[in-house]
């Protein structure tokens, strides 16, 4: 598959050809969804915790007698029943992350890739370099690649901190590098922006065996 290259003005600079296989049907979509399951359950923080009747503060006396008073039968203050007592079953600190294989990150990586690719949802440019820091300069990169909508930018980590700097105030834009894209970042946005150096990271990444 090919791929037009534009500069940061919106022109052609010509074509890359894709050097990973592309992955076509049906095939990868189990892939995708275990993927995306994983993530998002590694970014849950696990933390909801409840106090049981065991860690709820207080004496263990029984607050009345059993027997005479004809009120029902209690026998301690930290009773789930009784307001300030002890959850029952509550929540108590876990981890959600979800394990799969190097192997199922990649194809999904792949087709999730490809999918977009097909689309027509990557936009590779041959260069991200911006004079200074200033967010309106980025502003004038987007408007050129005519970009709306949600979008990644993904760059290579030793490029100039001025992209990070100019694009981080800008609404529904987000950064990240070729070394750590991932399939729900893949997924999430409205369109793909590559440097071309973060474009054949990434293909490196997915030609690993």
């Amino acid at each position: 598959m090919k791929i037009s290259i534009k500069n940061i003005s919106g022109t052609n600079q010509g074509e890359l050809e894709t050097k990973f296989e592309v992955v076509e049907n049906g095939k990868g979509t189990q892939a995708v969804h275990d993927a995306v399951t994983a993530y998002r359950a590694a970014q849950r923080s696990g933390t909801a915790c409840t106090k049981t009747v065991g860690d709820v503060q207080g004496s263990n006396k029984k607050p009345w007698k059993q027997k005479g008073t004809g009120r029902a039968r209690a026998g301690s203050l930290r009773s789930p029943l009784w307001a300030g007592g002890g959850v029952v079953f509550g929540p108590k600190p876990r981890d959600f992350s979800k394990k799969i294989s190097k192997s199922t990150k990649q194809l999904a990586l792949r087709k999730a890739l490809s999918e977009r690719l097909k689309l027509g949802d990557v936009i590779v440019v041959d260069d991200l370099k911006l004079a200074s820091h200033k967010t309106k300069d980025f502003v004038k990169v987007m408007s050129a690649l005519e970009l709306k909508g949600t979008t990644l930018v993904i760059s290579n980590s030793e490029e100039n901190k001025n992209l990070t700097l100019a694009a981080r105030n800008i609404e529904n834009v987000a950064l990240t590098t070729g070394e750590s894209l991932n399939t729900y970042d893949v997924l999430r946005p409205d369109k793909l922006v590559f440097t071309k150096s973060a474009f054949e990271q990434v293909e490196a990444r997915l030609n690993k065996e």
